[in-house]
């Protein structure tokens, strides 16, 4: 596919609206778009998704590796690739916007916010096309979406005022309707919120297809990945977690859990029952706002006993929360949840942790051998309080975990991390062979 990422001027500035009309008018031209989203996201992609009709692709240098992260964007299918980046082009130290457009040689759309501005949108464009040489960055920021930007002498002004090498790309009108919510954890998600398809449709009249057909890429393609000796198809069924309080979950580790075994969903929300399987994945989510209809849950209930019995289960962020003793909400209810983590949880008004991650483990664990390092990424608002004789997994190179540097609380053969790990880890190869 051919390729382009779509960065912005800092966080907020509107990448999400921005991408999505870009998406839409490409789409409208009778292309095959392919979305994808820079750095550790589960929320901007549900918006890919609802508008592309196909899951978005994750693109992170750190959790991937840029061999890794070349590999997953050639697992996508589509006749261009839209790239949503994450914060400021620059910003991050682990995969920033900058260092994925590098890694794959595709050129750079820059948002930049024209309201109230014309001659500083160029000029604000061409401080961070020169910066990239300033950075040592192999970057190509090639032209400019003005966000907020009205049409006639506003719309002139910015376009006339963008030196030669810099296009004007298009913009995104100022409208209300255009406003996708938010709350903890970022946006409403696609399937809550999404734009309504006239408005889209409205916006996407004023991006420049045809220029952004030209100015797309072809990446060169990644060496293959040897063939791991001890990756193979087996007759193990894994139940994962799919409802309204477990929805961060990567489109790659679904595509790789079904490569390693027969996966099967259920939904503990609506009541359903641990299917009958050899281990358990519960991803993250919101289980803080399904609470209540977690504890009713018949399969939350049976995962205690099931864990007591052996079953291998692994929770992450949201799927450790609902492992645990109990939850208690930010309003203060408290709700029981599975039981098997040693471990009560609590909401906050504040995000408790925000960064990559890095883990070692400690000993022999679901996704790790003694000594194996993980790399994933963490946020949330919740922290657990782990009983004095808990036992954790792993050691936190780098990011918070659970507890006091540490991470992986553990308990029959469950483990629960604050980490999200991505399947270019080997994490879930690592737990299917556990099964």
């Amino acid at each position: 596919m051919k390729g382009l990422v779509v960065g912005g001027t800092k966080s907020g500035v509107g990448k999400t609206v921005a991408t999505l009309a870009v998406v839409r008018a490409l789409e409208r031209t009778g292309r095959t778009v392919q979305p994808a989203k820079a750095g550790p996201d589960f929320i901007d992609p549900s918006h890919h998704e609802r508008v592309a009709g196909r899951p978005s692709r994750t693109l992170d240098r750190w959790l991937q590796g840029e061999a890794g992260l070349r590999r997953n964007y050639f697992r996508g299918e589509g006749d261009v690739c839209v790239v949503e980046g994450v914060m400021g082009l620059y910003d991050g130290d682990g995969s920033s916007t900058a260092m994925v457009a590098e890694a794959l040689d595709l050129p750079v759309v820059l948002v930049v916010d024209a309201k109230a501005g014309m001659e500083s949108v160029a000029a604000t464009a061409v401080g961070f096309r020169r910066y990239a040489a300033h950075a040592d960055r192999d970057l190509d920021v090639v032209g400019v979406v003005a966000q907020r930007a009205h049409g006639g002498r506003h719309e002139r002004g910015i376009r006339d005022a963008l030196p030669e090498g810099l296009e004007y790309l298009g913009r995104i009108p100022p409208r209300e309707d255009l406003e996708i919510p938010d709350r903890h954890l970022g946006l409403h998600l696609g399937a809550e919120a999404p734009l309504d398809p006239e408005v889209l449709d409205e916006v996407a009249d004023h991006v420049r297809t045809d220029r952004l057909l030209d100015l797309a890429r072809r990446p060169p393609r990644p060496e293959p990945r040897d063939a791991d000796p001890n990756s193979s198809e087996t007759d193990r069924r894994v139940a994962v977690a799919r409802d309204e309080a477990f929805r961060f979950c990567y489109p790659a580790t679904i595509e790789r859990l079904r490569e390693r075994a027969e996966v099967v969903t259920f939904a503990p929300t609506a009541g359903d029952g641990l299917p009958d399987c050899d281990g358990v994945y519960l991803p993250g989510g919101y289980p803080e706002l399904h609470a209540a209809s977690l504890a009713d849950s018949p399969a939350i209930r049976q995962l205690e006993a099931a864990a007591a019995d052996g079953l291998p289960v692994l929770g992450e962020c949201g799927g450790l929360m609902a492992l645990a003793e109990s939850l208690t909400t930010a309003d203060g209810d408290s709700h029981r949840m599975a039981g098997v983590l040693p471990a009560d949880v609590r909401m906050h008004d504040r995000y408790q942790a925000l960064d990559h991650v890095e883990l070692r483990a400690r000993r022999g664990t679901l996704t790790a051998g003694s000594g194996g390092r993980l790399r994933g990424h963490e946020f949330h608002y919740s922290s657990a309080d782990a009983a004095s004789d808990a036992r954790f997994a792993f050691d936190v190179e780098r990011g918070d975990g659970i507890d006091d540097g540490r991470d992986g609380l553990t308990e029959y053969r469950a483990l629960g991390t604050y980490c999200h790990v991505h399947p270019a880890s080997g994490a879930f190869d690592a737990f299917v062979e556990s099964l």
